[in-house]
């Protein structure tokens, strides 16, 4: 098993989309941009990122994160967006090996903090993030202003 952790690649879309289906099977997408204009847009860098694990030629898994500027941090931190592993590569330390490039990447970029939220659904994964040094920190409300 040789796993590669490394930067999304235009050629990458497809398989992203498809992963990112098995997160959201209804399909729906809030706001004005579609996930693939998105994708498109974070693998500028700019403001985000994604990262593919692969094996060979096949994506089993994908993350992606957003870069975020804060005046109390003096400028960037980040954010985990989506997780997603293969169903047929779980096991395989693939979620493990894309936050740790996730939080190397964030750290070399000169983030001030490294941060996620977990759902309902996801609660189950909070003794997997604290291996990597996360910490519960207050609550988190939110504003939904695109329907």
């Amino acid at each position: 098993m040789n796993i590669e952790i490394r930067s999304a690649r235009p050629r990458d879309k497809a398989r992203c989309l498809e992963l990112l289906q098995a997160l959201n099977p209804s399909g729906t997408q809030g706001g004005g941009k579609s996930a693939g204009r998105a994708f498109e847009e974070l693998l500028t860098r700019a403001r985000g990122e994604v990262l593919v694990a692969s094996e060979e030629t096949r994506i089993l898994g994908m993350a992606t994160v957003s870069y975020n500027l804060a005046m109390r941090y003096g400028g960037e931190y980040c954010q985990l967006e989506e997780l997603i592993v293969d169903s047929d590569a779980r096991g395989k330390n693939i979620g493990a090996l894309l936050v740790q490039k996730s939080i190397d990447n964030a750290r070399s970029r000169g983030c001030a903090e490294f941060g996620l939220y977990l759902l309902e659904s996801t609660e189950h994964n909070r003794p997997f993030y604290a291996k990597f040094g996360f910490e519960a920190v207050g609550t988190e409300m939110r504003q939904k202003l695109l329907s």
